[in-house]
């Protein structure tokens, strides 16, 4: 007999248990929650002294063979995936640790194709679909909205791929235009990119509308590959893991000392991967950082998880985001695996659009995270004042991480060691450098985008876009079956 391996089930309770395989494969849960591992391995001190030493890369693999398992990708076979999907990373770290003026630590999780940290877990994700799609023989069509950085990345991660095919859903004139250009100019046989008249909320409705028609999405082999797909979580723990071994000042005490991790956010994605590395023994203590899009530190704060009037554009416009969906996993985790409890609340939130989180869960979540919501103004200070002091360039999502830390440095010295997580280069954000009074440093390839030629289907208002999506996944489909028959002649 296999042992069993690492076993997923859904936040709200609902689902059968599914395996690595099945929960990559899903996105949501067919109940609506999202998949979580059954059991949290426990780390110990030991294993962590050990795991200190590994490159990014290597602590990824150590995280991945823990919640895949080796009867699912035998462990040699996974150390080449990993090593596949960052091969095209420009630092050689992968990950780089920037040590700057007081006491300010930037982790630049930026090195990869689109200068953005989903590079880091979509690489990985694209590598393990491909490794069970080529074993099953099997194609998928893989449907992503985006608010900005996601789709270029999941591009990246999947051109080429014989096994998959891509649909990209951007809203127009809401990206930045480096943003728009990465995703419109990879004139690939298996990418299909649609330009919506609509903020990223908007495009999300004919998504959720496909996905819904559950006999649609079994027939055309659908997926998504947003930041609710579980792997993508995983993949993002590694960079706790990897905060916190280049900050600790020695592993040699016991208790080993603590580490403070600032994330900025929008889905919060790294933020519910931090909640799983502290609660595996990591000995971090996590702030989160938002823009004016505040809903999670108002939760945070006061327990109230509801949606604010609408979207508040900013210059961190990757976290212009209403509904933080990994939320949904911290409130399961620190509610102690309840999944009554998580799906009481959310179903009230989808409805409602508006919950007061029960005081014990409350107390929890502010036990387990700070938090903090910063402005446009303090965005540009922050870029403003780094470059000043380390001539270093900060895009405004990290700029909303460091903002925290200017803040607290001005209060008292910082107690505890601070990183602070870089989503993004400054390079894909020149609107916003400029805004900060600052000279926009543009590399070689971002220039490059803008003479190369582009596609892109606009969906405009007054159309019908899940029509429009339905045709283009059935066209696909067609077209596999093409390639299928021509391949038995």
């Amino acid at each position: 007999m296999r042992p069993p391996g690492m076993r997923y089930i859904s936040t709200r309770g609902m689902a059968p248990r599914v395996d690595f395989e099945g929960a990559l494969f899903s996105g949501y849960a067919p109940d609506g929650g999202l998949f979580m591992p059954e059991e949290l391995p426990q780390l110990s001190i030991e294993t962590l002294r050990q795991w200190s030493t590994l490159s990014y890369p290597g602590l990824v693999k150590e995280l991945c063979t823990l919640f895949i398992g080796p009867e699912l990708i035998p462990r040699d076979v996974l150390n080449g995936l990993i090593d596949q999907a960052f091969s095209r990373f420009r630092h050689r770290e992968v990950v780089h640790l920037s040590r700057l003026r007081n006491g300010l630590n930037v982790l630049e999780l930026w090195h990869g194709v689109t200068y953005a940290f989903k590079d880091l877990s979509l690489c990985c994700t694209a590598q393990f679909l491909q490794y069970f799609l080529e074993k099953k023989e099997k194609h998928v069509t893989v449907v992503v909205g985006t608010s900005g950085d996601t789709g270029s990345a999941a591009i990246e991660s999947v051109q080429g791929a014989k096994n998959m095919d891509i649909i990209v859903l951007l809203p127009k004139g809401h990206c930045t235009k480096i943003q728009e250009l990465q995703m419109t100019t990879v004139l690939r046989e298996n990418v299909h990119v649609f330009g919506v008249e609509g903020n990223s909320d908007e495009l999300d409705e004919p998504i959720k509308a496909v996905f819904a028609d559950v006999a649609f999405v079994k027939k055309h082999n659908l997926m998504s590959l947003n930041s609710i797909n579980w792997s993508r979580v995983l993949v993002q723990m590694a960079h706790h893991f990897f905060a916190y071994f280049q900050c600790a000042p020695s592993l040699d005490m016991d208790p080993l000392p603590r580490v403070e991790v600032v994330v900025p956010t929008g889905a919060a994605g790294n933020l519910a991967a931090g909640c799983l590395a502290q609660k595996m023994g990591l000995p971090v203590r996590l702030v989160v950082a938002v823009n004016r899009n505040d809903i999670i530190h108002r939760t945070v704060q006061q327990g109230d998880f509801s949606l604010s009037e609408a979207v508040e554009q900013t210059l961190a416009s990757a976290m212009d985001i209403q509904v933080p969906y990994n939320m949904e996993r911290i409130f399961w985790l620190l509610s102690g695996s309840n999944s009554q409890v998580t799906r009481a609340l959310m179903e009230q939130f989808e409805r409602t659009h508006s919950v007061s989180l029960p005081k014990e869960l409350h107390s929890k979540l502010s036990g387990a995270v700070t938090s903090e919501s910063v402005s446009d103004e303090a965005i540009t200070q922050t870029m403003a004042r780094c470059w000043e002091e380390n001539k270093y360039l900060l895009c405004p999502h990290s700029a909303v991480a460091v903002s925290y830390h200017y803040q607290q440095t001005e209060q008292q010295p910082p107690s505890l060691p601070r990183c602070c997580l870089a989503p993004a280069s400054a390079a894909k954000f020149p609107e916003a450098v400029l805004a900060a009074g600052l000279t926009p440093e543009t590399p070689a390839e971002i220039l490059a985008l803008e003479s190369k030629g582009t596609r892109c289907t606009p969906m405009r208002k007054g159309d019908d876009w899940t029509l429009m999506l339905r045709n283009t996944i059935e066209d696909i489909s067609c077209q596999q079956r093409g390639h299928f028959l021509n391949a038995l002649e």
